[in-house]
């Protein structure tokens, strides 16, 4: 549904060589999955036998005890709707091959021999096993003619994008990972039975190993490793299981369980596939020769999502994360503005400061620019240009702040040049409509740009990315800049950074007062008269929406490339318990109304550095026409 396939990561409790017992706990697992309506459950390396068997690979009796197990196993499959990934020895001719086998209703699809067998350190594989890269064809198993191969690629018919090929253990190790070749033949999602022991700190590595395979291949990983049911003779397993995403953990198991282990997360094999289409060096790449093993799963109904869906989805969770994602944005906007300052010998840097987060940020951008340079903060102009909407409360933040700093300030009220203007082009000052508001952005664009001539300097921009989505921007007006160095910042992320420079930005106390009352203002433009009580009149987010929707709806149509369907889907998960679904649906519609009317904005935006992983540059990441209609996506929004 909506591209998700639910995927499982098992490790059953073993005894070596009991291959009855071992088929059972897989049973149980496989039904205990099915219940929870999983596509796809993988089972670690040799999990019939165990992997720790070694020279008892070599008796006839254990090998027949493992077929039959298997086949047992495949009977229990039968009406699952379940793809189940299963490790076994298997005899052919005469050699024997470490195998992973996939199963479906009864049927063994295929049969996947390891192609890398390590024999190094504590690994004696190759006194067992043969290497199965070279080998193709059928094979008789469980009485069924049976596919085997390294090229395997299983496509199920009923679920659009559902691929997945089988790589073990050692081979994800290797140089070039039979992955890499899987997935550029079409596989999205890899399967991984695996018998990989406990070294200190090693299972650190085993998840940067399976999340980067993720993100190199833009695919699914399932990793399934042993369990402690393993022979601890000279080895320790702890039946790790990981469930990645194009390099993101979406869950991980705990490891040295004495029971059963079943994690659970749906892959978004929709977003792989465009993240494909869209990697246009992944489709340089010829896809080698696959064997393509059509299965008739179905796709069902899922009451829940079993994936997180981040509200913020530009916002990291983890403190740790988030601390280093604000560094790295801080400092590649200082980093941007710095070298255009360089570049141009510009003498000052001109920023109009209303007291509110966008202008706020630009600011302390703009000061650690000097501390970067090494040139007085001074060089930094900051105007204050009250107008008919300003408030006492934005009006002395943004002093306060600009004192606090150590800039050159300066004051020019536009209240009077914008009624001459009003009377030049014969507009009622009583009438508040768009020319109200827009001729005092225009104004105070105007007075930056001639001050900027006259310092010889820049105007530094103050718009965010979020504002450039909705075209929440006057042309011409706010809209304009020498340098914008906000415009890959989304509005959910500016409020965030300047949390975080308050904290850790080394700045004296009266600053830090100041930041946590604008990070406490609400937002807005300032642009019609305040209430009676000199509050705010004019609020944003009661105009065109909560930040936090069309900054998660932007992340989602831009980044992904979804439906309006599936957004809507997500956004209901993600802010279930925050808003209902008609204030979801109206704000998108919104969102999309906004977005096509509003790309001629974005056509011809000033410079300004990309931080994160959408930029609505016309130069860099978003090219659209200025005229594209959205009926597409309006129709598909009436149908919810």
């Amino acid at each position: 549904m909506y591209g998700f396939v639910r995927c499982a990561a098992a490790v059953p409790k073993l005894k070596v060589a009991d291959c009855k017992y071992n088929a059972g706990e897989i049973i149980s697992l496989i039904n205990a999955a099915s219940l929870k309506d999983v596509d796809l459950i993988v089972f670690p390396e040799l999990c019939i036998t165990g992997y720790t068997c070694a020279d008892l690979f070599m008796q006839s009796a254990l090998l027949t005890a493992a077929e039959n197990a298997l086949e047992i196993i495949a009977e229990a499959t039968k009406g699952k709707n379940i793809a189940v990934v299963v490790g076994l020895p298997v005899n052919i001719g005469n050699s024997l091959y470490n195998c992973s086998a996939a199963i479906f209703d009864g049927v063994i699809l295929g049969s996947v021999p390891k192609t890398y067998i390590p024999n190094y350190s504590e690994y004696y594989e190759k006194r067992w096993f043969k290497s199965g890269k070279n080998l193709n064809g059928g094979i008789s198993l469980c009485g069924q003619v049976v596919p085997i191969g390294t090229n395997l690629v299983f496509a199920a018919e009923g679920i659009e994008n559902f691929t997945f090929g089988i790589e073990i253990c050692e081979d994800l190790w290797a140089n070039i990972p039979p992955s890499c070749s899987l997935t550029l033949s079409g596989a999205l999602i890899i399967a991984n039975t695996s018998a990989s022991n406990e070294l200190a700190t090693k299972n650190e590595y085993r998840v940067s190993l399976v999340s980067n395979q993720s993100a190199r291949c833009i695919c699914g990983y399932i990793y399934s490793s042993a369990g402690i049911g393993e022979s601890t003779q000279d080895m320790v397993f702890s039946g790790h299981s990981i469930i990645c995403e194009n390099g993101s953990v979406l869950n991980e198991g705990d490891r040295f369980s004495l029971e059963n282990e079943l994690i659970i997360s749906d892959i978004d094999t929709e977003l792989l596939a465009n993240d494909r289409r869209k990697n246009m060096t992944y489709g340089d790449f010829d896809a080698p020769e696959a064997n393509i093993i059509p299965f008739p799963l179905y796709d069902r109904p899922k009451n829940d999502l079993m994936r997180h869906i981040r509200p913020r989805p530009f916002v990291p969770n983890d403190d740790d994360a988030l601390n280093r994602r604000c560094s790295d944005i801080f400092s590649i906007q200082v980093g941007g503005l710095a070298k255009r300052v360089m570049h141009t010998n510009a003498k000052s840097l001109v920023i109009g400061i209303s007291g509110g987060l966008d202008s706020t940020l630009a600011l302390l951008v703009a000061v650690k620019v000097c501390d970067y340079l090494k040139i007085d903060r001074s060089t930094v102009l900051g105007i204050t240009m009250p107008g008919f909407g300003t408030t006492d409360r934005t009006y002395n933040n943004a002093l306060s702040l600009m004192k606090a700093l150590g800039v050159k300030l300066m004051e020019i009220p536009i209240g009077e040049a914008s009624m001459l203007h009003f009377d030049s082009i014969g507009h009622n000052p009583e009438i508040h409509d768009v020319t109200y508001e827009n001729t005092q952005a225009r104004e105070r664009t105007q007075i930056l740009m001639d001050l900027a001539n006259k310092e010889n300097g820049l105007v530094v921009g103050t718009g965010d990315l979020s504002e450039l989505a909705l075209g929440w921007a006057t042309y011409n007006g706010d809209h304009m800049s020498m340098y914008g160095v906000n415009s890959g910042v989304p509005k959910t992320l500016v409020r965030v950074l300047v949390d975080w420079v308050s904290r850790f930005g080394n700045l004296d106390s009266e600053a830090v007062e100041v930041l946590r009352d604008i990070l406490d203002t609400p937002v807005s433009p300032e642009l019609l008269p305040p209430d009676k009580d000199n509050n705010i009149n004019q609020k944003t987010e009661e105009i065109v929406g909560p930040y936090e929707l069309h900054d998660f709806f932007l992340y989602y149509v831009v980044r992904c490339g979804f439906s309006p369907r599936k957004i809507y889907y997500l956004a209901l998960n993600a802010f279930n318990g925050v808003y209902d679904s008609d204030t979801i649906l109206k704000w998108l519609k919104n969102f999309y109304r906004r977005f096509f009317s509003q790309q001629f904005k974005r056509s011809c935006l000033p410079d300004g550095p990309k931080v994160g992983t959408i930029n609505l540059s016309p130069r860099g990441d978003w090219r659209m026409p200025s005229d594209a209609m959205n009926t597409v996506w309006m129709e598909e929004l009436e149908e919810l």
